[in-house]
């Protein structure tokens, strides 16, 4: 099969259409493109975003957009996890056998008379202590023992430790990722960038950060403390709060630099 990103060029050739017309029909911007002509993977933002404008420039030229996207995981895309677990190492569990109802007979009986026994110890205790006169309660068992005093608490000793109001947040690239960060002001810090290998950001602080990122190749220094990101096929976003760990976002969650 023709390399992609040749199909995808000859096709637009051929029906003699411009890129700016790609652009506006496909709303896909000029540089996804031509990276996708060029087969310049590592300039997209990651694989669930190439799949999605591969499949989306394939349709609007006309062609089996399924094939494409198909032939792209197969050279492409690395293998999950799931897929590199071999089936045998699967084993079904052991069911637990049943113990015949012949052999719960004897079980039974010793029961039955541990039952009786028990039984017949507590109904002769009670009629013991039936025939027993308490003695009456002296003048010193009268008197209410002293109740100590309770300490007051101070106003110190109640206040909870204050929280920081603002949290600390870099980033580093371990490879090529995009990246979208807005802090608490809805301010976009770092708009839609795809940060190259070995990247440092600079240290910014916000009451708060959402983050958006393309892939796994980045690490989060929050106050100082590192985090890294867990793997996905999907676009990945976290939330980072002050004194807290950042926590995974749903997808309808993440902040869009696009928008």
């Amino acid at each position: 099969m023709p390399e992609i990103g040749e199909t995808l060029r000859e096709a637009r050739m051929r029906r003699r259409i411009d890129m700016t017309e790609v652009e506006t029909a496909t709303k896909i911007r000029g540089k996804y493109l031509r990276a996708l002509e060029n087969e310049e993977w590592d300039l997209l933002p990651g694989p669930t975003f190439v799949k999605s404008f591969l499949r989306t420039y394939a349709e609007y030229l006309g062609l089996d957009a399924r094939l494409l996207v198909e032939e792209y995981r197969q050279r492409y895309e690395r293998p999950s996890t799931q897929d590199l677990t071999p089936f045998s190492a699967r084993r079904p569990p052991k069911r637990r056998r049943r113990a015949p109802l012949a052999s719960l007979g004897p079980i039974l009986v010793i029961a039955g008379i541990v039952v009786v026994l028990l039984v017949s110890l507590y109904l002769l205790g009670t009629i013991g202590q039936d025939d027993e006169t308490p003695a009456p309660p002296t003048k010193a068992s009268q008197t209410p023992a002293p109740t100590p005093a309770k300490k007051k608490k101070s106003k110190s000793d109640s206040r909870a430790p204050a929280r920081p109001r603002e949290v600390r947040l870099r980033l580093v690239a371990t490879g090529p990722v995009y990246v979208c960060l807005v802090d608490g002001d809805g301010k976009q810090v770092i708009d839609e960038q795809t940060l190259a290998t070995g990247t440092r950001t600079p240290v910014y602080k916000s009451r708060l950060f959402r983050t958006n990122f393309g892939n796994d190749n980045v690490r989060m220094l929050v106050d100082g403390k590192s985090y890294s990101v867990e793997p996905s096929s999907d676009p990945i976003g976290y939330v980072v709060r002050p004194g807290r760990d950042p926590r995974r976002l749903s997808n309808a969650a993440r902040p869009d630099c696009s928008a």
